[in-house]
């Protein structure tokens, strides 16, 4: 399925939570949320709000930014681009 988000929003691939902690397996429900993930497609922006974010790009939110959402099977995040809080150059 394709996907284009609106205005300022952004549609993010959460990285995978740690799973194996010094050979302890952590459940689902005690991993950590990440902060950290892909942007997979943007909006187009507002006129008060140029989209500088762009696919690709690895980027930091806050810790309950945005909507979870699943599309054929993969768990994605949309949330506005004034809830990214860094973009992450390597």
């Amino acid at each position: 399925m394709n996907i284009k988000p609106l205005s300022d929003r952004v549609l993010i691939e959460p990285a995978k939570a740690e799973e194996v902690v010094g050979g302890i397996i952590i459940p689902d429900t005690a991993k950590e949320k990440p902060l950290k993930g892909t942007v997979k497609a943007v909006g187009n922006g507002t006129k008060d709000e140029e989209m500088i974010v762009k696919p690709g790009d690895t980027v930091l939110y806050g810790k309950y930014a945005g909507t979870e959402i699943e599309i054929d099977g993969e768990k994605l995040l949309m949330m506005r681009q004034s809830d990214i809080l860094a973009i992450v150059e390597a």
